[in-house]
């Protein structure tokens, strides 16, 4: 039996960070994508927790719903010529994925690791 996880909003937090949501202490990637084996200060592991195709689904839910309603709103009080907006609505959609990517799939790994679901190729 294995000691009882944390509540979801503290791991969730820890995860928005990039934090173990173990110990809130050591990191939980190695570097922008790559997860880390296990937390360097308190051991616990997260190698065997898959997120796959999760955190683009969710960064694409949650980039479109911040970049649209700006996109619009813009667009609607500005009148920018079209080469403006062809250049700068991708890049604040692309600036915003970069962002928010490595933050969802800290998420879903934190809550995969907390409510201890499928996901996780552990034995």
């Amino acid at each position: 039996m294995t000691a009882p996880r944390r509540r979801l909003g503290i791991v969730m937090r820890r995860a928005l960070i990039g934090r173990c949501p173990n110990c809130g202490q050591g990191k939980l990637f190695a570097s922008y994508l790559k997860q880390v084996d296990h937390c360097a200060a308190c051991g616990e592991r997260y190698g065997h927790i898959r997120s796959d195709d999760a955190a683009p689904w969710l960064t694409i839910l949650v980039v479109g719903h911040i970049a649209v309603p700006i996109i619009f709103t813009a667009e609607r009080l500005t009148s920018w010529p079209i080469w403006v907006a062809i250049t700068v609505w991708p890049a604040l959609a692309l600036a915003l994925g970069l962002v928010v990517l490595p933050r969802a799939k800290a998420v879903l790994l934190s809550v995969i690791w907390a409510t201890q679901a499928p996901g996780s190729e552990r034995q």
